[in-house]
């Protein structure tokens, strides 16, 4: 079982927030997978996912997606997602 928690944040304030969870194990080939499922609850497009977001996630536990990382316009200034250990 794992989860994240996944944060849209404006201002350093968090806007809208949600736990991810699974009773599955987590695996990083399916990584996408879960940030898409994460959008979709937090109402949010989905951000280009990049290998360095998965090695910063694999190592740090967390990853930053800035609006850079976003094909689409959004109004937050960082989605966040952390691995609640």
């Amino acid at each position: 079982m794992f989860r994240i928690w996944a944060k849209v944040l404006t201002e350093e304030h968090i806007e809208r927030q949600f736990v991810y969870e699974k009773d599955t194990k987590f695996a990083y080939s399916r990584f996408f997978d879960y940030l898409a499922e994460i959008c979709t609850a937090l109402d949010v497009p989905t951000p280009v996912l990049l290998k360095t977001h998965v090695f910063n996630f694999a190592k740090f536990n967390h990853v930053v997606f800035r609006p850079s990382d976003f094909m689409e316009a959004v109004s937050f200034d960082k989605f966040v997602l952390e691995n609640i250990l």
